[in-house]
């Protein structure tokens, strides 16, 4: 499907930069979920059909980050599926993380203090030589939430190789526009309310085999058996033996909301997106009289700018001090030109 014939699912108002805090919906995902809720008020059916949406979006991350299915577990948010695997390090263990780097991906490892697991941080720029002979994990961000800058994906995983210290990325930011290996890491986790616009309450972690087999799951209930519907009442335990161990009982309508979205995601694909969303970031660092970058999100520090911005109807947030905007699908040429108005 061409990017262009695309967009005419969605009903983005001019001026929405601000998909790095939350993507919109396509038709399908919003009508889909109204109808839905339009069933579960008043008691029209039963609940087995909304179940099916978790593994049409599981199926849909693991063909868009191309991973096998068997190695993607679904849950709510990144910080709850990044737990069994931050809780499975050895006692002791040594992180190493960016120092500005999203919570979600650093309170999990810094939370296991009480067992003698330390994270060190570093500057991004600087983090592949920060990777030693001590060095247990490596947790980053494939996109930084506060700058959008992209990480040197394969010379961090090289350097983590180098030392045979686990990899662990958080693509929240990257997932939906940045096309990447995920299988090169051995785990990859995202949110999936931003790039992949779906519904807050939906999340996704690539768990290579080689790190499922020391990790326990903790949150296992009805939705981790090998057949959920014969696992409702009583033991022995009897999990699934793939990444499914790993889920939590599924927020519904959330993954309602998120299903259609990915499989919009997969149908124009990942590298057209990512072709549309820099070449608009592009444009608007071209007028504000900066070089071209590599990323969807920009930063700007311009005197006044949320200020003016917010005055022009434009929607942008506010990262470190500086105004961010970031460019999706959606977006066109007349949403860059009216930030570029509003700046001067």
């Amino acid at each position: 499907m061409e990017l262009s014939e695309a967009q005419r699912w969605w009903r983005a108002e001019p001026g929405y930069l601000n998909t790095a805090s939350y993507g919109l919906p396509p038709d399908p995902a919003f009508e889909e979920l109204q109808r839905v809720l339009a069933d579960w008020r008043v008691g029209r059916t039963s609940w087995e059909a909304w179940q099916e949406a978790t593994d049409r979006s599981r199926a849909a991350f693991a063909r868009i980050t191309g991973v096998p299915v068997a190695d993607v577990a679904t849950g709510a948010t990144v910080s709850q599926l990044l737990a069994p695997v931050a809780a499975a390090l050895p006692d002791g263990a040594r992180v190493v993380a960016p120092d500005i780097e999203f919570s979600s991906n650093l309170f999990p490892w810094l939370a296991q203090h009480v067992r003698g697991v330390r994270t060190r941080t570093a500057p991004a720029a600087d983090l592949a030589d920060a990777i030693d002979a001590g060095t247990d994990l490596v947790a980053f961000s494939l996109v930084q939430s506060s700058d959008g800058s992209v990480a040197p994906y394969e010379k961090l995983v090289a350097a983590a190789r180098a030392h045979d210290a686990t990899v662990v990325v958080d693509a929240t930011q990257a997932c939906g526009w940045l096309p990447f290996d995920a299988a090169l890491a051995d785990v990859v986790v995202a949110g999936g309310y931003k790039w992949l616009m779906s519904p807050r309450g939906s999340a996704f972690a690539y768990l290579a085999p080689r790190v499922r087999e020391r990790m326990i799951p903790h949150a296992a209930g009805w939705a981790a058996g090998e057949d959920p519907h014969a696992s409702y009442y009583g033991p022995p335990l009897r999990l699934t033996a793939d990444a499914r161990r790993f889920d939590i009982s599924p927020a519904w309508f959330s993954y309602i909301g998120t299903a259609p979205a990915l499989e919009l995601i997969e149908r124009i694909g990942v590298a057209a997106i990512h072709a549309h969303d820099v070449a608009l970031a592009n444009r608007f660092l071209a007028g504000l009289g900066r070089p071209p970058g590599d990323s969807a999100i920009v930063t700007v520090d311009v005197p006044g700018a949320e200020e003016k911005l917010a005055t022009a109807g434009v929607r942008a947030a506010v990262r470190a001090g500086r105004v961010r905007a970031s460019f999706h699908v959606y977006n066109t040429e007349a949403d860059v030109d009216l930030a570029l108005s509003a700046l001067g």
